[in-house]
């Protein structure tokens, strides 16, 4: 068969082009899912990256020879992996903290469940919120973008070409404040609605000491808080087709920093 007779040189080009490929795919919330089982995993990175190293136009005489100009290669290629895929996490992450800020001021601390992807326990609304966000995200055609950036990150940054700035530090730094930035923006209308409920039984318990606020103010805040939370499940989708919008152009910015443009 022809595809296994791949050159020394061809090898190490694919091994660069599977160490993106998989280190981007592996941050999209479907292939994070431990549901998926490690072998199919695996199978789909080794497809897509011996789709993508047809089209990669590489000078392969020119690939070091040294140990360590080949590990910095292997490092390069992770860290383009690792810029884009935070840049396709970010905004998830963002919503689920939105959901825990929710759940935290409405008491559902303790009411946790076994988030499958990760393992641990989660709130039941960022749960919610997760499986939401990712309908709205496969609904507006965002895993099109996401892997046509994934191609297009070779033309713009090929194997070996990434330039190093302090402006990639400066994007990702943008990025993380963006996250609780947008966690406030779609959890204020409920966080609001939670914190005028507790100052009004706060005056009432003031004004009224005889009264039994705690018994009484309980199920007020939770009923709340899941009707507006609610709304805010509709909120999310312009939220998330701005999101969408804007993804290319994010990534592209990305891959203009660390390519030599």
């Amino acid at each position: 068969m022809e595809i296994l007779n791949f050159s020394p040189d061809e090898i190490k080009l694919f091994i660069l082009v599977l160490i993106r490929v998989s280190i981007i795919l592996s941050f999209f919330p479907i292939f994070a899912s431990p549901l998926i089982p490690d072998t199919i995993k695996a199978g789909l990175y080794l497809v897509f990256s011996i789709l993508i190293m047809s089209a990669v136009k590489v000078n392969i005489a020119k690939f070091p020879i040294h140990r360590v100009d080949v590990l910095i290669l292997i490092f390069s290629e992770a860290v383009i992996g690792l810029s884009l895929g935070f840049a396709i996490r970010f905004f998830i992450a963002a919503v689920q903290m939105a959901a825990q800020i929710i759940g935290f001021q409405m008491g559902y601390t303790m009411i946790n469940v076994i988030d499958p992807q990760s393992g641990t326990q989660i709130s039941i609304l960022e749960q919610i919120g997760y499986w939401v966000v990712l309908l709205f995200f496969l609904q507006l055609n965002g895993h099109n973008l996401f892997l046509a950036s994934v191609i297009e990150s070779f033309d713009l940054i090929n194997i070996g070409t990434i330039v190093f700035k302090r402006e990639l530090l400066t994007e990702m730094i943008r990025l993380s404040s963006d996250i609780f930035t947008i966690a406030i923006k779609i959890g204020s209308p409920t966080i609001a609605a939670l914190l005028f409920i507790n100052v009004a039984f706060g005056l009432v318990a003031k004004f009224e000491p005889k009264m039994n606020i705690l018994l009484t103010a309980f199920p007020v805040p939770i009923i709340v808080g899941l009707i507006f939370f609610g709304f805010t499940l509709e909120l999310l989708s312009i939220f998330t087709r701005n999101y969408v919008t804007d993804l290319l152009r994010m990534l592209k910015t990305i891959l203009k920093i660390l390519g030599r443009v």
